[in-house]
């Protein structure tokens, strides 16, 4: 799935970001903690060089507990990573995200008093939330809906800790397609730059497969079938999501299934694993390389006088109408 939401804004908070660097003695990056790679952002493993960072695993109480222990895990193994779990309705547990800074930072030459950290996330990861707690007063405006926070802003946290605030950024590329779903689901992008019954397909999948009790509860479904599009069919009769007729209105299903998987109604869940990780990146290199030889191919082929670019043009649009009519009818089917 490819999320088209990328605002200008975001351009000038990467920028802003990169300049600050010099100045900040750590980072803290907010994740979400039922997608730590999904809203993870690739360009601060690219941007910090030696800094310390610390990763909030954010939303922790809407996660599954044993996964997450697994994602910290795995995070924790690069160099100069610590990771920490926190929740909004954790103010206490919050606040030790201070000492943490202080112990993270301790080898600071000590003649220096203030530490500069640098809070970056996601939009609606639930950053602005985290701040306000920090500062013991409201700072960061809060809310549901992505992209809250547009300008870059410093915040004394008192204790010799000054806190560089950064828009909520989401990064122009996302490889993995998987991502754009996660995202979507998570709440992470604006509704309007999705839609709703492709990623309500997408987590009905995933959510069928990993966690099956937890669907036959909340849908009151005795037996899940194996497919999608049967367990949405089955939901949708359950909650009257139907059209006249009785036909099912998937779109109103979908629509159920994302808002419950947000709010935790559905019980705890993770959307993705260390472990599909490794598979996906492992796909994505495969993706990448087909792409490279696919392109030297045209080329020679081109050169040899046997695809000329008006044809090279018609035959790529046919390759990806003939790609995405097959996606459309495996999900239907």
């Amino acid at each position: 799935m490819a999320v088209h939401w990328f605002p200008g804004h975001m351009h000038k908070a990467l920028k802003e970001i990169k300049e600050a660097l010099s100045q900040v003695d750590i980072l803290i990056e907010v994740l979400d903690a039922r997608i730590p790679y999904s809203s993870e952002n690739p360009e601060i493993a690219k941007i910090r060089g030696d800094k310390p960072c610390l990763k909030i695993l954010n939303k922790s109480d809407l996660a599954d507990p044993e996964m997450t222990a697994k994602w910290q895990a795995h995070l924790e193994a690069e160099r100069g990573v610590k990771t920490f779990t926190t929740s909004t309705d954790d103010p206490a547990k919050t606040k030790q995200i201070i000492d943490l800074i202080r112990k993270t930072c301790a080898q600071k030459d000590a003649s220096v008093k203030t530490i500069n950290a640098m809070i970056m996330g996601i939009p609606n990861v639930g950053k602005s939330t985290l701040i306000n707690i920090l500062a013991d007063r409201v700072i960061a405006k809060t809310g549901n809906e992505p992209a809250v926070t547009k300008n870059q802003q410093r915040i004394n946290l008192g204790s010799g800790i000054v806190l560089y605030d950064t828009p909520g950024v989401l990064w122009p590329k996302l490889e993995n397609p998987n991502t754009g779903y996660r995202l979507a689901a998570s709440g992470a992008v604006k509704d309007t730059a999705m839609e709703y019954d492709d990623v309500g397909f997408y987590a009905a999948d995933y959510l069928i497969k990993t966690y099956p009790e937890l669907m036959k509860e909340r849908f009151k479904i005795d037996d899940l079938p194996d497919t999608e599009i049967e367990f949405l069919e089955l939901a949708a009769a359950k909650r009257g999501a139907l059209r006249a007729g009785g036909r099912v209105n998937l779109h109103k299903i979908c629509e159920v299934l994302i808002n419950e998987l947000r709010s935790g109604k559905l019980g705890r869940i993770t959307l993705e694993t260390p472990a599909m990780l490794v598979q996906e990146k492992k796909e994505m290199a495969e993706v990448a390389a087909k792409k490279i030889t696919d392109k030297d191919k045209r080329k020679q082929q081109f050169k040899d006088g046997s695809l000329t670019p008006d044809k090279k043009d018609r035959k790529e649009k046919r390759e990806e109408k003939r790609a995405e009519q097959s996606a459309r009818m495996k999900k239907r089917n």
